[in-house]
């Protein structure tokens, strides 16, 4: 199946039906006055996650999507129908955004979230209800309410909880096949991996998502390679497993200059995203000369109090070590904040105020000055 990630569609929502003009003709009712009904209600255009899907594929082929508009009312008192809600699913981890200025609107996220993007229009009022003592035969209605409209720009950023990065021909497929039951294409050319994998890891009583992004190379920011295209899926991830080539299949490559390549390019497309923990991994142990280059990249390493793991993806060395070293990051509770205890007393005793008792002693009143007499 192809992978989408990015599409742009058309959202419309239904239109209110109109209200009707109609009176009663009805045998022995003389004058029977205004009947029609009103228009029903446009229907919805709802958003649904679902589980099930993992591209936005469908979108490519379906672009637009139209909900039916409300029935237009009736004479005899009969009101129009409400239409249906159009349901449209859509994976989780998609993100809707405005198409003419870009602003994200929604992000679904979790999974069965409803969401109504464009709301139908409202039915107008039949004759009926406007007719007065004073105006007995109204000979007009009012029309329905047209429903939302909307140019929409839908993107998915798959929910993953350890994303791997790292160069074109790096070993991430590798490690995802060994690490889980995902079976993504190996080869030994670079961008073998085209589009994103995922994998479930488990960890002893544990499991977490891991997910396999295309290789990225120095000067991706500005287009080169598969450039940023795919760094949004990894945005949603916790930790980061920064895979390094240790394995000397490029003379003009260093691991060094790869590991900082990487990040820089990380820096650039969002500096949230470079700020995630990394553990970094230097593969291909297996081969000839890599242990001594894996050597001289962790002595390097080592001066900026960085502590990176050796591992060979094709034989499995060293990756119980790698998940010792994620699983911490990964399911690490937050610190608890300290509240006070309920039965601990406080410091400073609050002063209770004392209502006043009334005296018992008959109060002295003030006798009047007399006038002196001359």
């Amino acid at each position: 199946m192809k992978f989408v990630d990015q599409v742009k569609i058309h959202v419309k929502a239904g239109d209110g039906g109109n209200g009707c003009v109609a009176f009663r003709r009805e045998k022995y009712i003389e004058r029977g006055g205004p009947s029609g009904g009103d228009g029903g209600k446009g229907g919805d255009v709802v958003f649904i996650t679902d589980p099930q899907l993992t591209t936005l594929l469908d979108f490519s082929y379906q672009p637009r999507h139209f909900a039916r508009d409300g029935e237009g009312g009736l004479g005899s008192d009969c009101n129009g129908r409400d239409s249906d809600d159009h349901v449209v699913r859509v994976p989780i981890g998609t993100i809707i955004k405005d198409q003419a200025t870009g602003e994200q609107l929604f992000d679904l996220s979790t999974p069965g979230e409803h969401l109504i993007i464009a709301k139908g229009g409202k039915g107008g009022l039949g004759n009926m209800n406007f007719a007065t003592s004073v105006r007995q035969a109204p000979r007009f209605a009012e029309p329905g309410i047209p429903g939302e409209e909307k140019l929409l720009t839908l993107e998915l950023k798959l929910l993953a909880d350890v994303g791997i990065v790292g160069y074109p021909n790096a070993g991430k497929s590798s490690l995802v096949s060994r690490l889980s039951k995902a079976r993504p294409k190996i080869a030994d050319y670079p961008f073998t991996t085209l589009v994103p994998h995922l994998g479930m890891v488990a960890y002893h009583d544990k499991s977490f998502v891991l997910a396999d992004i295309p290789g990225l190379i120095e000067g991706a920011s500005e287009g080169v390679g598969l450039g940023h295209q795919f760094l949004r899926h990894v945005e949603r991830c916790r930790v980061l497993i920064h895979l390094v080539d240790c394995g000397g299949s490029d003379p003009d490559r260093n691991p060094l200059k790869d590991f900082d390549a990487i990040n820089r390019e990380l820096r650039l497309h969002s500096p949230a995203l470079a700020e995630k923990p990394q553990v970094v991994a230097g593969n291909k142990l297996d081969l000839t000369g890599a242990p001594e280059v894996f050597a001289e990249f962790r002595k390097a390493l080592k001066r900026r109090r960085i502590e990176p793991v050796g591992i060979s993806a094709a034989t499995g060395e060293g990756l119980n070590e790698l998940l010792d070293r994620v699983a911490p990051l990964l399911f690490a509770s937050p610190a608890s904040s300290v509240k006070p205890s309920a039965k601990a007393k406080p410091s400073v005793k609050p002063v209770a105020k004392r209502r006043a008792k009334p005296s018992t002693k008959p109060s002295k009143r003030t006798k009047p000055s007399r006038p002196k007499r001359k």
